[in-house]
């Protein structure tokens, strides 16, 4: 998938502590490819659900709660990581850390002129910008490429619009934009993949 001419990895899940968590009680998280298929065990989705209930489990923990022995979680666990199944990250609480406002911002990339998508200018560009958390194509909206990025305020995010506009305009038009408050909407859900896990235990049943 692209995004003003990125390619993306494959599909990662970010599963994040929920914002109202302190900063000092800093949670892991815990990032799941979503590829699984022939090659995952039923051990290793009972695995990757626990650990993305709570990434920070013991293997004795774990192996309580999968009825297995401490060495079957051990292998598995260093298996589906060695195999890029599952990372770790650490996620905060935005608004402790100042952040302000998560925003999505939309495009809509002109491919009949510009049918050279422009990776490695793209991928410079995201990288003088990593407050830039997710870049994608797809479909939806009237656009074709989606952005999500955080902020102190909202002139720091008109900051960064301006320069979207400046080094791309010429090759997409912004479609549009959803701007998040995080001190003054109220999600109906917090930031969070740990309702995945409940998913794929009902995937598997």
């Amino acid at each position: 998938m692209v995004l003003f001419g990125v390619k993306s990895c494959p599909i990662n899940l970010v599963c994040c502590s929920a914002w109202e968590a302190s900063l000092t009680s800093f949670q892991y998280s815990l990032l799941v490819k979503c590829n699984w298929g022939d090659s995952l065990k039923d051990i290793d989705l009972k695995l990757i659900r626990e650990l993305i209930r709570g990434s920070r489990k013991s293997d004795r923990e774990l192996a309580r709660l999968l009825d297995v022995s401490q060495p079957t979680v051990f292998r598995n666990r260093e298996r589906l990581e060695r195999e890029g199944f599952i990372e770790y990250t650490g996620v905060p609480n935005l608004q402790k850390l100042g952040i302000e406002i998560i925003a999505m911002t939309f495009g809509n990339w002109k491919h009949e002129q510009y049918p050279d998508t422009r990776a490695r200018e793209a991928e410079h560009f995201a990288e003088k910008h990593p407050n830039l958390i997710f870049l994608s194509s797809g479909r939806g909206l009237d656009s074709d490429r989606v952005a999500i990025s955080v902020h102190k305020d909202y002139s720091d995010y008109v900051k960064l619009l301006r320069e979207i506009k400046s080094d791309w305009g010429e090759f997409m038009d912004i479609t549009g934009s959803f701007l998040i408050s995080v001190s003054t909407d109220e999600p109906l859900r917090s930031m969070t993949f740990k309702y995945l896990a409940d998913y794929l235990e009902k995937k598997e049943s």
